[in-house]
């Protein structure tokens, strides 16, 4: 490319008159022989982000909930949760849902499956929303690393002190553990990791052979595409089975709660 940049100047010096025709062909040889380099492309990339980068409006009239994300969260604890939360909106008779992805970053969160996805707030710095209900999917290492960041634990503990409803879905629980937020109440997890959850947290009261778990303000979901379920009990909880079933049916759901193995811990339900 050089070279022929370099012919093709000897050739516009020699044969033509008008040097003015030369300052006019310089930049688009330059443009022809310079490229941006990765670095400065990553850069205007970043920026880009940043530049699009807006909180959601939030409703004050409606719920808010929040999901907390991080590096290999699993899509369907987040997804099936989502779907069902976000759709109450579509109901103009009851008290919608605000539904908002929180991480300890504002930078693209990547799933364990490869998707990626952009938080909407960071809770190392930004003054959050009201939580009204925290969702707590799995994710890849919920089980070890995960369990070891303090600020995230601080956070869920945070949450707590405010929300109406703390959920889990799958290893979400380990979480909950740690954080403190099972020790008084009945769990549930991933049913293959009930046995390691028990190793790890002795002390708590964790059941097999159920999709999910209510005591008191806590909703612990074996997950996967079960965690569909967790939602829509509480989607019923809050307007009522008609509401709950009407939005399944908007995700081709047929929901009878009556047919779904759980356990609620009846003296700590609040209906309020």
């Amino acid at each position: 490319m050089l070279g022929l940049t370099a012919l093709l100047l000897h050739l516009i010096v020699t044969k033509m008159k008008k040097y003015s025709l030369l300052l006019f062909i310089l930049p688009f040889l330059q443009c022809t022989t310079t490229a941006p380099e990765a670095g400065q492309l990553h850069e205007e990339h970043e920026t880009a982000i940043k530049v699009s980068y807006r909180t959601p409006e939030i409703d004050s009239t409606r719920l808010n909930v929040a999901f907390l994300i991080m590096d290999g969260v699993y899509n369907t604890e987040l997804t099936a949760p989502y779907d069902i939360f976000q759709h109450t909106i579509f109901r103009d008779s009851i008290q919608s849902m605000n539904t908002f992805l929180v991480a300890n970053t504002l930078n693209p969160i990547t799933s364990f499956e490869g998707i990626r996805m952009l938080p909407d707030y960071d809770y190392t710095k930004d003054d959050l929303p009201r939580i009204d209900v925290l969702v707590v999917p799995s994710a890849e290492h919920h089980l070890d690393t995960d369990l070891e960041d303090e600020a995230m634990i601080a956070f869920v503990q945070r949450a707590d002190k405010e929300a109406q409803y703390i959920t889990s879905h799958c290893d979400g629980a380990f979480v909950l553990a740690k954080a403190g937020l099972l020790n008084e109440v009945v769990s549930t997890t991933f049913p293959s990791d009930i046995d390691r959850m028990r190793d790890m947290f002795p002390d708590l009261d964790i059941r097999k052979d159920v999709l999910f778990v209510h005591d008191g303000k806590y909703i612990t979901s074996a997950g996967g595409a079960k965690s569909f379920e967790a939602a829509l009990y509480l989607a019923e909880l809050l307007y009522g089975a008609p509401i709950a079933r009407r939005l399944a049916k908007g995700l081709v759901i047929d929901w009878d709660l009556t047919e779904v193995p759980h356990l609620v811990i009846e003296e700590k339900v609040s209906m309020d």
